[in-house]
């Protein structure tokens, strides 16, 4: 599974009022279907070496959930500075509509589906591009002696320190055959981690990675065999009858017990409306109301550029107040949360001045 050329150059509608809502909402009440990039926030720190369960540009997580940040990753690319919360309105204004500027490649002070298309595969790439720096970085934590290939050993003993192990001692047991002692979750990580090993491990497999296939161990959506066997793991976890597709049902069915108050059914009730649309407008391509792994493939793939098209369109047709197939400055300014995560005030007045 050779590594994957960035693109050079991914949406559907999300209601983003509904992060308000995750924050008022106690953390027990919350359903374990939803994940957004501020929740995920600090945890990449302490795992570094651990294959990260939020994939930029991709529009499912690592679990299956939806990525709620999906469409603000294809608008804004890396530069999300200056749509903080606390950000000052007017600065964020300046810089939407700099961003504006940027997507309208004519100069109508439009922005056409082709326009916003170019633009999704360009964030993109600057993704894919971030992805692969980190995991350079990754790559010689792992590779003490840096001759350019990591076996699972070496791999297990970082990840192992990484839990509060001795490495010495690890070592010492690895090399001399020895049972290591355990907790029942980690013994469950490691053997995920090992089956995602062997799976980025390029034939003929010598259990040896390099520096591309240590990418795509990190980041399957670098690779295409990768990127099936993440597809083949989402599929396992929600098909209920084991026939390895997924039914309507079966995408949107939410795990026992998430709900535990009215807020959490409040989201439960967003997030099913959400995944069903996503699942019959999006990802089920033949309308047959079933999705097989080809088809989930297709939609989870981030240089997919026809992908990138029909989410330019849906990203349009939420702002689109006029019905003219077009977004304007008025209205990029006016939906602004949904592209950006920052709600700013004053949208109609402001335009004018930021023009």
């Amino acid at each position: 599974m050779a590594s994957r050329p960035a693109p050079c150059c991914g949406l559907a509608p999300r209601c983003l009022w509904l992060l308000g809502l995750v924050l008022l909402m106690d953390t027990s009440a919350r359903p374990a279907n939803h994940s957004s990039a501020r929740d995920r926030g600090g945890r990449r720190e302490d795992n570094e070496i651990l294959p990260p369960d939020h994939l930029n540009g991709v529009k499912l997580e690592m679990d299956g959930h939806l990525n709620k940040d999906f469409h603000q990753e294809v608008f804004l690319g890396k530069d999300t500075d200056g749509f903080e919360e606390d950000a000052e309105p007017r600065k964020s204004r300046k810089k939407l509509m700099v961003i504006f500027s940027k997507v309208d490649v004519n100069g109508d002070r439009r922005i056409s589906a082709k326009e916003m298309q170019r633009w999704i595969v360009e964030k993109t790439a600057e993704h894919f591009q971030e992805a692969v720096e980190e995991s350079k970085a990754h790559f010689h934590a792992v590779d003490p002696d840096g001759d350019g290939r990591v076996s699972w050993e070496e791999y297990k003993v970082k990840f192992l320190v990484s839990k509060g192990h001795s490495e010495r001692e690890v070592t010492e047991k690895i090399k001399n055959n020895q049972e290591l002692k355990v907790d029942e979750e980690t013994q469950e990580v490691l053997e995920n981690l090992k089956d995602r090993w062997y799976q980025a491990d390029n034939p003929p497999p010598d259990r040896l990675l390099s520096e591309d296939e240590f990418l795509s161990f990190l980041h399957p959506e670098h690779s295409r065999g990768m990127l099936r066997f993440m597809v083949q793991e989402i599929v396992r976890d929600l098909d209920q009858d084991g026939d390895k597709q997924l039914s309507l049902p079966e995408f949107i069915s939410l795990p026992v017990g998430t709900v535990e108050n009215q807020h959490g059914q409040d989201m439960d009730d967003s997030w099913v409306r959400d995944r069903r649309k996503e699942f019959e407008e999006l990802i089920d391509s033949n309308h047959d109301g079933i999705v097989t792994m080809a088809e989930l493939e297709e939609y989870m793939d981030p240089m997919n550029e026809y992908n990138a098209l029909n989410e330019a369109k849906q990203m349009i047709a939420i702002a689109d107040e006029n019905q003219n197939q077009h977004l304007e400055p008025e209205e990029v300014l006016k939906y602004s949360e949904f592209f950006t995560g920052s709600k700013l005030v004053d949208y109609a007045r402001s335009v004018h001045e930021e023009f």
